[in-house]
This record gives structure tokens, C-alpha cells and sequence, in this order.
């Protein structure tokens, strides 16, 4: 079923995502949002350091890539608990895959309406991830100016997205709310099977907004601030963008 439910994506099909995602999320130029989430495990017998994290439980790592509607478009399966979120996407192959810019993916284009530069289409993050100019984290500390703190309201409303699926896919398939009493490879052919069949039922019926429940982010790991100036200023502009009369949104000095 995965060729059926979660394939290899075109750039036509991430232009629709983007659509899709300025529509529901108000945040242009969208390709998903992207996080991880521990999955309980009994200790493993022999290897049980490596899958040891730090919330004190043994567990493996879905990293996975939200449209949305709330699908997984992309999941990696199977790392080791210990690992931060930030190395285990580098590693994955949809990480590496969009280091070395092997993913059909959109070049950037202006946002409609807005007399600005190009935007590159971006996936958004929590502080867990590095920054860079496809990989859209918050500002750090707490001295931010009303524009970074209207974008990272923003970006905390577009992710939102990836925090509901994981809810909904544990709410749907209740072994993933006690350890699962299985060996590390094949709790990893569980969470395949799971990650398609979701997708297969939100195809099927929809959202239903009870299933998803409040999902708590990892504690956020904050980076030095070494990133590539180029990402800065992509970040600052759609900070700017979101303040300007043609980006705002009504209610968002409400919020923050």
C-alpha cells in the first residue's frame, strides 16, 4: 500500500501541499511540518543502551514529514531512542536526500499579492533542529522583537499539524500508548504498517478531530546562532512578510 498511500513525491504534488498549507495554516510557501516522536518500547534484550533516551524510557524514533491533513507524506522508522532529533534527520534518507537537493521540490517563488524577494518553499520545525534555507525554526531566547515573536507564533501554528498526526495515529492504534512488548525490528514494521494505514483512513474518512490529542514536544535543544546568513534572511523575511498588511493575520498580536 505504500506506493498507494504515501509515495514518491512530484513537484507538482508539493505545489499542491504548499496550497493546501497557506490555506489551513495562513504560512505561504509550505511543504509540511517536520518533528519526531519517541515510540515506547520494552528493553531490548542484549542492545537496550542505544534505545535508552533521555526522558528515562527505552524507545525508537518516527521522524516523520506532515502535510495539512494531517498525512505523513515521509517517515523514517527505526533509530535509536538516544539520538536528538536533529541528528536522527540528518541521517535519514529524506534528510540526506534534501542536503544534497535530490528532492523534486519547488524553486522559490514571490507569495501572491506581496511586494517582496522570492520565497524558497520550507519545512517548518520546532528549536530541536538546525536552521537552514529548506528548515524553518523559531527564534531563540527571550529578548525577541514583535516580529520574530508574530513569526514564531506563525511557525508554532503551522506545526501544529505534525503534533495532531502523532496524536491521532496513537489515539487510532492504542498499542502506542503502553511499551511495546516486541523486539526493535519488528516494533519498526508496526510503525510502518501504522504510518500507511493512517494515511489509508484520513484518505478514507477524514479528519475527526477527537481522535488527536495534545502532543508535547521533545524539550527543545537551541542551537548556537552559526547558522548560514542565507537562512537568516529567509527566516527574517517571512517575519517581515507576516507583519506586513498583506501577511498578517487579525487576531495575532492576541497572541503573543
Amino acid at each position: 500500500m505504500k506506493a498507494l498511500c504515501m509515495p514518491e513525491l512530484t513537484r507538482e504534488e508539493w505545489l499542491e501541499i504548499a496550497k493546501i498549507y497557506a490555506k489551513k495554516a495562513n504560512f505561504p510557501n509550505c511543504l509540511g511540518a517536520i518533528d519526531g516522536k519517541h515510540i515506547r518500547i520494552r528493553k531490548p534484550k542484549n542492545t537496550g543502551s542505544d534505545y535508552f533516551n533521555y526522558k528515562d524510557y527505552f524507545s525508537v524514533v518516527l521522524m516523520a514529514v506532515v502535510d495539512a491533513n494531517y498525512r505523513f507524506l515521509v517517515v523514517d522508522i527505526g533509530a535509536y531512542g538516544k539520538g536528538s532529533d536533529s541528528l536522527v534527520f540528518q541521517n535519514s534518507n529524506f534528510g540526506k536526500r534534501l542536503q544534497r537537493g535530490e528532492l523534486d521540490l519547488p524553486p522559490p517563488s514571490n507569495i501572491e499579492g506581496y511586494n517582496g524577494s522570492a520565497f524558497p518553499y520550507v519545512f517548518l520545525a520546532d528549536g530541536a533542529f538546525p536552521l537552514c534555507d529548506r528548515i524553518m525554526r523559531p527564534f531563540g531566547g527571550h529578548n525577541l522583537n514583535i516580529n520574530q515573536r508574530i513569526f514564531n507564533y506563525r511557525l508554532s501554528r503551522g506545526r501544529r499539524f505534525v503534533e495532531c498526526a502523532f496524536g491521532i495515529l496513537a489515539n487510532k492504534w492504542r498499542l502506542f500508548h503502553t511499551p511495546i512488548a516486541l523486539e526493535p525490528d519488528n516494533v519498526n514494521h508496526v510503525l510502518k504498517a501504522a504510518c500507511i494505514l493512517h494515511n489509508f483512513v484520513r484518505e478514507r474518512d477524514g479528519v475527526n478531530f477527537e481522535d488527536a490529542t495534545s502532543y508535547q514536544d521533545f524539550n527543545a535543544v537551541e542551537f548556537p546562532n552559526n547558522t548560514h546568513r542565507p537562512a537568516r534572511t529567509v527566516r527574517d523575511n517571512f517575519a517581515t512578510y507576516f507583519m506586513s498588511p498583506e501577511g498578517e493575520l487579525p487576531w495575532q498580536m492576541t497572541k503573543i
